[in-house]
């Protein structure tokens, strides 16, 4: 008796077909989809970790849960989780208002020229690396007559002395949301302009003819075309909040270290100044710690999503 072979399914067939055409295209793809498996589901596995005590003299011991008690008995995480969190969201919230409100503004502008300038010169920090952006930055905040921000307070007499905005707990958060303005609002303000440009001209000149002012179309008209933008931007970038190292590390110091620590900034110190052999297993459970946060954070924000526009982003 002599067996048959099944027939494939019409609709494999085609895909198939696709395939065997477009195989160009699939074989450019093999190296992306091999770091896509290498550097993000390769490391995947490391989260064991988190539940051993890893040091680097002796294999990993298993520990259950015991690394994250720990964690959690510590006053100076939860003083990192609180920056971390405050730090980012404040920030988050800083710069995506200041870039609507840039982009609505150069929207409004009627030269081409003028336009082009002004998105050019908000734009250009964006590309200063951050050791550079605080290194500008520590000598234009400097507490000497050398700082360009003293300089001035003294010579119009508002300070007696020089204030060291970045070495006093009460100053350093307002400098840091500051730096974070300038370096990052024009990365935003690109990314709603090329909103702003999809819109139908035709629908402003019903506007006008409907007897509609320009702050009426821009109140009924730009802000509503913006919202999707604005709401998948703070989405996006909310999953991002626990991530919280470069721009914090650069500008931080031991005279701040209270009101500056966050939790990407703890597992270094922990990993490296800590003094002791460090444990591996302790700073994988912060960073596990860490994605359990930011991946409810984005749950929470596509659930709200749904509400808002009907639909989500995942």
């Amino acid at each position: 008796m002599t067996g048959t072979v099944p027939a494939v399914p019409k609709k494999n067939r085609r895909v198939l077909q696709r395939m065997k055409k477009y195989w160009g295209f699939y074989l450019m793809f093999i190296p992306v989809l091999a770091f896509v498996i290498v550097f993000h589901y390769m490391p995947m596995f490391g989260i064991r970790y988190a539940f051993t005590q890893y040091k680097l003299i002796k294999a990993p011991v298993f520990v259950g849960l015991d690394q994250f008690r720990k964690l959690f008995g510590m006053n100076n995480f939860w003083n990192a989780f609180r920056n971390t969190i405050e730090l980012s969201v404040t920030k988050l919230l800083l710069t995506t208002f200041l870039s609507v409100v840039i982009s609505l503004l150069l929207n409004e502008m009627i030269s081409t020229k003028g336009k082009k300038l002004a998105q050019t010169i908000i734009y250009v920090p964006h590309f200063l690396s951050w050791v550079v952006t605080a290194s500008v930055f520590q000598l234009i905040l400097s507490p000497t007559n050398i700082g360009l921000v003293n300089s001035i307070l003294i010579n119009l007499g508002i300070v007696d002395q020089g204030i060291y905005f970045l070495g006093k707990s009460e100053w350093w958060r307002f400098s840091y949301y500051l730096i974070n303005v300038w370096h990052d609002t024009g990365w935003g303000t690109i990314i709603f302009m090329a909103t702003l440009t999809g819109i139908d001209p035709g629908i402003y000149e019903a506007g006008s003819i409907d007897g509609a002012g320009r702050w009426q179309k821009m109140w009924y008209i730009t802000l509503p075309a913006l919202a999707n933008t604005i709401i998948t931007v703070l989405i996006l970038n909310l999953a991002k909040i626990m991530n919280l190292f470069e721009s914090v590390f650069v500008l931080q110091n031991d005279a701040v270290m209270e009101t500056s620590q966050v939790l990407q900034t703890y597992v270094y110190y922990q990993t490296f100044n800590s003094g002791a052999i460090p444990d591996y297993g302790f700073t994988t459970a912060i960073g596990l710690f860490r994605s359990i946060v930011g991946m409810t954070l984005m749950l929470i924000c596509n659930f709200a999503s749904h509400k808002v526009r009907g639909r989500g982003i995942m």
